[in-house]
């Protein structure tokens, strides 16, 4: 089910390539993509707003669907909003493949969209409620690794339809219908999570549910902290009003900026570049094959890493590494872009394959940490009353940046050519410094006892209320002794 919702996210680009050759929707990027042979024009082939604004234009739809898909998922459970998410996409994938006119295809990428906001909502929620602790986090990863050869598989259906005159691209779009019905029917025959069925007034059910997962009758301990935090998520009334909330703010500034930071990592640029890469390789019309063949083993490969090591090594490791190979990689990127290409200059293919390695060194920086972790430690970190609000949140700041990046990367791009890679590098040295300050470690830790490692933690305990038996603790050190 997780394979369709990457193919869905990757067919973007190239969906776009072959309709600009067949329907001509973008003529001025059609002509500068083809008779403008220029070295700085590969900086600005695909720069027009209008494509761009038709590109994000997804995500946006699952924006604003992800913040319905927080209170279905509340309500009616998270195995809803994953069948929920099915249909839309059953939809798009229809009104897409057979789209006669701008208008179709637009109404189908947002009905794409609103499955996306349905799917990131439910889909980390699910893993992470059903995972046991000490294996959480790699069962979580399994999310990205879905994504990455969704993307993998994607790339590849494009590129066997490109050359299929007139209708390659109907095919293309097309095909996500089969993974959309598997989702879908799919969907139907899996189980909810205990802590849904228990919050939702289901109790003998959703321990059934928990006892079948766990494999054992002895889950009394575990039971009883889901009824506990049930009981608690039923007198809030407003969720989102309620996370707000001072006890809420790290997990508020956590669901803000592991998504935002995920998207700034640049990966979308180096994903963007590779192709004009590969053809001074002197690939040339192989290009794309060859630059998706590699970065979507990359991106496999490193995703294995990190479902192997993210519950041995932790989350704040595969960041913290993951951070500091990606820096010297968009550096390096920049450097070597910088000297060797633009203007008259033309990359040899002595520079290109050191740059294709560094290309390659990012993508598996990012396929082990920010790529799966930027979705994983947002998912399971907030108590169940605010877990579907808190999702939200993620999902919608998720989407907003992607759209944001997706509107003027291309435009970026233009202006700042090999600067653009500078400007991600900078970012990527913020968020690397805001994990090692800010975020604790929550490899093995079950989801209903996170509160803890927030008021342990050496700035978060200061504004992280300390509560036992319903009375605020004033003494901050005596509630350190007592959770330690």
């Amino acid at each position: 089910m997780l394979f369709l919702h990457a193919w869905l996210l990757r067919l973007g680009v190239p969906f776009l390539a072959m309709i600009l050759v067949y329907l001509k929707f973008f003529p001025a990027v059609y002509h500068r993509k083809h008779y403008e042979n220029d070295h700085d024009s590969n900086y600005c082939k695909y720069n027009n707003q209008g494509l761009a604004m038709f590109t994000s234009s997804l995500y946006v739809a699952g924006l604003v669907a992800s913040v319905g898909a927080s209170h279905v998922t509340r309500r009616y459970g998270r195995k809803v909003s994953i069948v929920s998410g099915g249909i839309c996409f059953l939809v798009g994938a229809a009104l897409n493949a057979g789209a006669q006119n701008l208008s179709m295809l637009i109404i189908g990428r947002i009905m794409l969209g609103v499955g996306i906001g349905f799917a990131n909502q439910a889909v980390p929620l699910y893993l992470s409620e059903l995972a046991p602790p000490q294996i959480r986090g790699g069962l979580n990863i399994m999310f990205q690794l879905a994504t990455t050869l969704g993307i993998f598989s994607a790339n590849m259906v494009n590129y066997g339809t490109q050359h299929l005159e007139t209708w390659g691209w109907r095919l293309s779009l097309g095909l996500a219908a089969g993974p959309a019905l598997l989702m879908t029917v799919g969907g139907m025959f899996l189980p909810d999570t205990p802590n849904s069925l228990i919050e939702r007034g289901h109790l003998d059910k959703g321990r059934a549910v928990l006892e079948k997962i766990r494999g054992t009758r002895n889950v009394e301990a575990e039971y009883e902290d889901m009824v506990d935090a049930a009981a608690l998520a039923k007198s809030i009334r407003h969720p989102f009003r309620n996370i707000l909330e001072r006890r809420n703010r790290p997990q508020l500034v956590m669901a803000i900026s592991m998504p935002m930071f995920q998207i700034l990592t640049g990966i979308n640029s180096i994903l963007f570049y590779a192709p004009v890469l590969f053809g001074s390789l002197g690939f040339r019309a192989n290009a794309s094959l060859y630059s998706s063949v590699m970065t979507g083993a990359v991106l496999v490969a490193s995703t294995l890493v990190s479902i192997a090591t993210v519950d041995k090594w932790g989350r704040r490791a595969l960041l913290l590494s993951g951070g500091i190979q990606m820096i010297v990689s968009q550096v390096s990127v920049a450097i070597i872009l910088g000297l060797k290409f633009g203007g008259d200059k033309v990359l040899s293919k002595g520079f290109s394959a050191l740059l294709v390695a560094t290309f390659c060194l990012f993508v598996a920086a990012f396929g082990w940490s920010w790529g799966p972790l930027g979705w994983t430690v947002p998912s399971e970190i907030f108590p169940l009353e605010t877990r579907s609000a808190g999702q939200a949140i993620t999902v919608s700041v998720n989407l907003l940046f992607t759209f944001a990046i997706a509107q003027v990367f291309l435009s970026l791009l233009c202006t700042f050519r090999y600067g653009i890679f500078l400007f991600f590098a900078g970012w990527i040295c913020i968020m690397t410094a805001f994990v090692y300050l800010f975020l604790p470690e929550t490899k093995g830790v079950p989801i209903e006892e996170m509160i803890f490692q927030w008021r342990k933690h050496w700035f978060w305990k200061k504004i992280v209320p300390c509560v036992e038996e319903g009375h605020q603790m004033e003494n901050y050190q005596n509630c350190n002794s007592l959770i330690k």
